[in-house]
């Protein structure tokens, strides 16, 4: 059987690693041209693979580094972990569990406290520290029925932009979103020209329109429309995709809703991944328009220093708690913490509750409480009176939420 080693990738391997993503994901090699435009966005910094006797790639683990909002509105450095994958004859022989390991081992050398992932696969990243910290909804919304509320989504103007506008105006619009969740993912400059290039710049009919508000452009919507059109349904309207809906107002927000569902020839405005808490229903007359289609775990964060973590973030009014966290695979971080509305630090005194550092990970950002994952089983219970002072020093008014793919 052959060995593999797993080392950082050199400049000048990039493209082959993206293969055997490509390849991992099902997805189609990279055309030359279409490479060449996508190349900033995958420099070799941040990568380990996984070679062969030959040194031909077998595996990729990729990540670069980004910030992430936490609870309080600090921003956190966090590695964006952007794409792993094992070539289909290589799985099962312990390449993933090594590229992990190197990639986490690297963070926390680094010094960077989070690390953040969107998961393909639901089971594999809760072994390695990950947990679901952040989830999405699908929404589908009945156009006929749909009619908003008199008055509301009128303020300022809609318009649809070019190409090369979308290009200029979107990243520096998405910088003002930064910050306004927990859970919320910067996009650096070296992410933008690979999503202008699948998307934006792309051959799958996406347009942009911008909002534009008293004090300028404020909100922007990424969409495209999928002929619905069939023989036993001629007559059907498309059905208007939502790729991206960002606004920094919620005057601009409700604009950019009315505005899609104002579209002509749409059966059904339909969108991934939004705010679970987005009350897109409030604006209607008829809130039965809007389906709900699933709840799906969107952002997975790894706590990789636990103490700057916990010590980064704001906490609700209740009287401390003290966790007991376990980490097999950084076991710096084990110990006890005391979290409070002052903040948190290692603490000697005696755990109230117990847990895994990624259980830890998915109550981080607010979402879910305490007191379901006791439950589940998943947190160990030594003082019953501390379960509820920990949801209410975790817990969230608003639901995180990540705001970007990567």
């Amino acid at each position: 059987m052959s060995e593999f080693h797993v080392r950082a990738v050199a400049e000048g391997e990039q493209r082959a690693c993206l293969e055997v993503l490509e390849q991992a994901l099902h997805a189609r090699p990279s055309a030359d041209e279409a490479w060449a435009k996508m190349a900033p966005s995958w420099p070799a910094a941040g990568k380990f693979a996984a070679f062969d006797d030959h040194g031909t790639p077998v595996g990729i683990a990729s990540s670069f580094d980004t910030e992430l909002t936490v609870p309080g509105g600090r921003k956190l450095v966090t590695a964006a972990v952007d794409g792993v994958g094992v070539r289909a004859d290589w799985t099962r022989r312990g390449v993933l569990t090594t590229m992990m390991a190197a990639q986490l081992e690297d963070i926390a050398a680094r010094g960077v406290p989070l690390a953040a992932l969107h998961a393909s696969e639901g089971v594999i990243y809760g072994r390695f520290g990950y947990g679901a910290a952040t989830f999405g909804k699908g929404v589908v919304v009945e156009r006929p029925r749909a009619r908003p509320r008199d008055g509301v989504g009128r303020d300022g103007v809609v318009r649809l932009v070019t190409q090369s506008e979308a290009v200029e105006r979107v990243p520096a619009l998405y910088k003002r979103f930064e910050g306004t969740r927990p859970g919320f993912v910067a996009r650096p400059a070296q992410w933008w020209p690979g999503f202008f290039e699948r998307v934006v710049t792309g051959d799958d009919g996406y347009r942009v329109a911008i909002h534009s508000g008293p004090d300028g452009d404020d909100g922007f919507v990424i969409y495209q429309t999928i002929d619905q059109r069939d023989r036993q349904a001629p007559e059907r309207g498309a059905l208007l995709d939502i790729r991206e809906l960002h606004a920094a107002t919620p005057r601009a927000w409700a604009a950019l809703w009315r505005f899609l569902l104002s579209v002509d020839l749409v059966s059904a405005v339909a969108g991934r991944g939004r705010p679970v808490d987005e009350p897109i229903a409030e604006l209607l007359t008829d809130p039965r328009a809007v389906n709900t289609t699933e709840i799906i775990d969107d952002l997975w964060v790894r706590l990789v220093d636990v103490q700057a973590a916990l010590a980064a973030r704001t906490y609700g009014a209740a009287d401390p708690v003290v966790l007991e966290v376990l980490d097999k695979q950084l076991p710096d971080n084990n110990g006890r913490y005391a979290v409070g509305p002052d903040g948190a630090d290692r603490s000697t005194a005696a755990a109230h509750l117990r847990l895994d550092v990624d259980t830890l990970a998915s109550l981080y950002l607010g979402n879910g409480l305490f007191s379901d994952l006791v439950l589940a089983g998943r947190v160990e219970v030594l003082d019953e009176a501390a379960v509820a002072r920990a949801d209410t020093l975790f817990h969230t008014a608003r639901a995180p939420w990540c705001g970007t793919f990567f």
